[in-house]
């Protein structure tokens, strides 16, 4: 059993109505439909159409993401959800990540109750991918906490996870010091979460080579990494059926 995740999708959740989203400075946006005539060329309709402010134009991005339920072999039986993504990259436009980030969890968290009706059972739940955003951020934050940013005069608000998360690297080792290694950024952006249980928990992590290294000297992409993310990994242990 699978499903995608288009987060394109969030543009037409707000298409057709007043509703508001924030900028990247936290700032309130109004979405509420303008009249133009069919066929209306103006270029006040054009400069609408590739305005970075509107929340239709912000959330218009072509990323998405998978979910999976894969069903163990016996003895366990043990019913897994794993989903990857790969979040908007633009570190200015956080919001937008922000976004993309609770439509993921929300659909995750449906995801979880049709598994579990389905197959009547408590699935576990992993979540991977490439978020681009360093711990700390407010997309990071988020996803461990409940706990939102954005802007600097913005208040932080927690909400209830519709998934608590945990990150393998952080509750095992601390979160590495970058999987993306480049000239122009080095950092962390990729991680594995998990939703603590009493039926799964990590035993083991994919060790990641140093800065000074000779594998990542230079940045990435190169011989030894055809990417220039770092390959991350995570062993569990399967406590319950």
């Amino acid at each position: 059993m699978e499903e995608k995740i288009d987060y394109n999708d969030l543009v037409n959740s707000i298409n057709g109505g007043s509703d508001f989203c924030t900028d990247k400075n936290g700032d309130i946006l109004s979405t509420e439909n303008k009249e133009t005539e069919p066929g209306d060329g103006s270029q006040s309709a054009q400069e609408d159409h590739n305005n970075p402010n509107d929340p239709r134009v912000r959330l218009k991005r072509d990323c998405v993401g998978i979910m999976a339920a894969f069903k163990l072999k016996p003895p366990t039986q043990h019913v897994i959800i794993v989903a990857n993504t790969h979040l908007y990259w633009d570190p200015e436009w956080a919001d937008v990540k922000l976004a993309q980030a609770k439509y993921l969890l929300s659909r995750l968290a449906q995801f979880k109750t049709l598994v579990s009706n389905t197959f009547e059972c408590n699935p576990s739940v992993v979540l991977a991918g490439d978020f681009n955003s360093t711990p700390g951020d407010t997309v990071y934050q988020y996803l461990i906490s409940g706990h939102t940013s954005l802007g600097t005069q913005s208040e932080c608000v927690r909400e209830e996870l519709p998934i608590p998360l945990c990150s393998v690297y952080a509750v095992t080792r601390g979160e590495p010091p970058f999987t993306n290694c480049t000239p122009g950024f080095t950092g962390t952006l990729d991680y594995i979460f998990f939703s603590p249980s009493e039926l799964i928990k990590p035993v083991g992590f994919l060790q990641l080579p140093e800065q000074d290294s000779s594998d990542v000297s230079g940045g990435l992409p190169n011989y030894h990494h055809p990417s220039d993310h770092l390959p991350i990994g995570a062993e569990f242990e399967v406590i319950g059926a």
